[in-house]
């Protein structure tokens, strides 16, 4: 089994692949199918949609085009702000006919302020669709800790996951959301995990991770990248990455993470201290919130 493949255990007894192919940023609300049937073929096998996203019609038909068994794939899709007289449920059913399936194995809330003053309720009713048999893993997206109290406060199930912004230039503002992460047992799940190599100019971590990338290359014989390094840190932290792109040969490049070295306790150490150099947030236009809180 490759590296992108490995199973991270979830709370609920299931488990989901450490690296996932999303639908969303460069992907938003554009036909994914080649991109999502070149990352199955590619040897992914997680892929990461949402109602928000505007693709999942052609997530479903990339992946019926893969040719890969749907048992053999991990999906997720969000659920988002509901329009007037929409039940969840009703909202889920559309889109397991958008996905071509008949069983989501994620299904998040995407953002907690798109359901105000409902989201105890809300998380009533995944449970409900868990119970069903239409998910078999419910979770979050985009919490910090007093929504998480909020949902699990006389909930019988705890998110098995929650997505958030996550690198290295926000690992200390995310610190006590992780600790908290750990001590319920959720999985933090990252999306813009590369963010330091292309969003942040002149990031002290860069030229961190082209040291310990050139360090790597050489014991492992190969060419590492800087991508690499990053998705190795995440990975390290027991954080499953999703990542994106337009490009096949990305998707080869975060697939050839296989046989680089782990990082050392050290180069942990150092890529930490260079994100905390510089304090760095990207995808808050709708959904700023104080993940400590």
């Amino acid at each position: 089994m490759s590296l992108a493949n490995s199973p991270i255990k979830l709370n609920d007894g299931t488990t989901i692949p450490w690296l996932g192919f999303g639908t969303g940023t460069a992907l938003y609300a554009k036909d994914a199918e080649k991109m999502v049937t070149a990352a199955i073929q590619s040897g992914l096998t997680h892929l990461d949609g949402a109602q928000i996203y505007g693709n999942e019609d052609s997530l479903g038909a990339g992946i019926i085009a893969s040719g890969r068994p749907r048992s053999e794939l991990f999906v997720t899709t969000k659920l988002k702000k509901l329009p007037e007289g929409v039940s969840v449920r009703d909202s889920v059913v559309e889109s397991l006919q958008k996905l071509k399936t008949n069983y989501i194995d994620l299904l998040l809330i995407h953002v907690p302020t798109n359901f105000p003053g409902r989201l105890k309720e809300t998380w009533k009713e995944l449970e409900a669709l868990k119970a069903e048999g239409l998910t078999r893993s419910i979770g979050v997206s985009n919490f910090g800790i007093s929504t998480l109290k909020e949902i699990m406060e006389g909930s019988t199930i705890v998110p098995a996951v929650n997505q958030v912004e996550f690198h290295a230039h926000v690992y200390e503002e995310f610190r006590p959301l992780l600790e908290f992460a750990k001590e319920h047992n959720i999985v933090i799940e990252s999306f813009g995990g590369l963010s330091p190599l292309f969003r942040v100019k002149n990031s002290p971590v860069v030229p961190v991770v082209e040291k310990i990338a050139k360090s790597k290359a050489k014991v492992a014989g190969k060419p590492v990248t800087t991508s690499q390094i990053l998705l190795l840190w995440l990975k390290q932290k027991g954080i499953v990455a999703i990542t994106t792109s337009t490009k096949v040969e990305r998707v080869e490049e975060y697939l050839a993470v296989d046989g680089v070295p782990e990082l050392t306790a050290e180069e942990i150490a150092e890529i930490d201290a260079a994100g905390a150099k510089e304090h760095h947030r990207h995808f808050t236009s709708f959904y700023n919130y104080n993940p400590a809180e």
